[in-house]
C-alpha cells in the first residue's frame, strides 16, 4: 500500500465514530421521500466548512456540492436520503419512533428501512476525506444528495434543475447496502443496481347467461392465463444471457460447442 492510501485509510479509520453518530441521527430521524428538509440541512451545514461550494434546495430537497481541485475528469457521487412509510422493528436504542404523513395526506410511521441513513453518512465521510486529502486526487468532485428515491421523483426534479448549471460529469458512481458478508464491497462491470416500475393492464370482458358460457369473454381467465403466460416471456422467448451461453460452452462436448458458437 502506498504512502496516500495508508494516509487515506488512517483517515477513514479516525472518522469512523464520526459518521457512527452522524449514522444514528439520521437513523433516528427519518424522513419521506420529498420532505427530507432537516436531513438535506444537515448535509449542506456539515460540507460547509470543509470547501465545497453548496447548492441547496435543487430538485425540492436535494443538495449538490463541488469541489475543484486542478485538472482532471468531472467524478458524480450520489447518495439518496429518503425513508419508508413504515414502523421500525428492530429494537435498536435507536430506532426510529418518528411518525409523519405521506404527499396524500395518510399518517403513517416513519423508518429507514432501505439503508438511505447509511448512504448519506459514507458520502458525508467521503466529502469531508477527501477534502482533507486533495494531493491523493485530481480533477471537479460532484456530490448529489438525492429526495424522493422511493417514489421516483427525486432523480428527475434533481436532473431538471441540475441542466446547464453544473459541470457535466465524465462517471457517475453509486451504492446501495446490500445484504452479505460485513465489511465487503460487491461491485462489476455495467449494471448491477435495479429499479422497480409497474404497469397496469385492463382486461375487457363480455357478459353471457350460465347456460351459454361460450357468449362471454371472461376476464377472470384472461388475467389467469395472462399471469402464466407473461412468467413464460423470459424463459421462453428470450436468449439466455450471454453469460450463460458461454458458461454452457465451456462444459459442453465438442459437438454441442459447433452448435452453440
Amino acid at each position: 500500500m502506498n504512502k496516500r492510501m495508508k494516509a487515506l485509510e488512517k483517515s477513514i479509520i479516525e472518522l469512523i465514530p464520526e459518521l457512527t453518530d452522524i449514522y444514528k441521527d439520521f437513523h433516528q430521524n427519518p424522513e419521506l421521500s420529498m420532505q427530507e428538509f432537516r436531513t438535506a440541512k444537515k448535509v449542506a451545514e456539515y460540507l460547509q466548512p470543509l470547501g465545497y461550494e453548496i447548492h441547496e434546495k435543487i430538485g425540492v430537497t436535494g443538495v449538490v456540492a463541488l469541489m475543484s481541485n486542478g485538472t482532471g475528469n468531472t467524478v458524480m457521487l450520489r447518495a439518496d436520503m429518503d425513508a419508508l412509510p413504515m414502523p421500525e422493528k428492530t429494537g435498536l436504542p435507536y430506532a426510529s419512533q418518528v411518525t409523519g404523513q405521506t404527499a396524500e395526506g395518510v399518517k403513517t410511521d416513519i423508518s429507514h428501512m432501505c439503508g438511505h441513513d447509511l448512504h448519506v453518512a459514507w458520502l458525508m465521510g467521503v466529502a469531508k476525506i477527501l477534502s482533507q486529502h486533495k494531493e491523493a486526487w485530481s480533477g471537479t468532485l460532484i456530490l448529489v444528495f438525492q429526495p424522493g428515491e422511493e417514489v421516483a421523483q427525486g432523480a428527475l426534479a434533481m436532473i431538471e434543475d441540475m441542466q446547464d448549471k453544473f459541470p457535466k460529469p465524465d462517471i457517475i458512481l453509486g451504492q446501495h447496502v446490500m445484504v452479505g458478508k460485513a465489511g465487503t464491497v460487491g461491485y462489476k462491470a455495467g449494471a448491477i443496481l435495479t429499479a422497480g416500475d409497474s404497469l397496469h393492464i385492463t382486461f375487457h370482458g363480455r357478459g353471457a347467461h350460465g347456460s351459454m358460457p361460450q357468449n362471454s369473454i371472461d376476464p377472470v381467465m384472461m388475467a389467469a392465463y395472462s399471469a402464466v403466460r407473461l412468467q413464460s416471456i423470459v424463459s421462453r422467448e428470450i436468449p439466455p444471457p450471454r453469460e450463460c451461453r458461454v458458461n454452457h460452452w465451456q462444459h459442453s462436448s465438442r459437438n454441442q460447442r459447433k452448435y452453440y458458437s
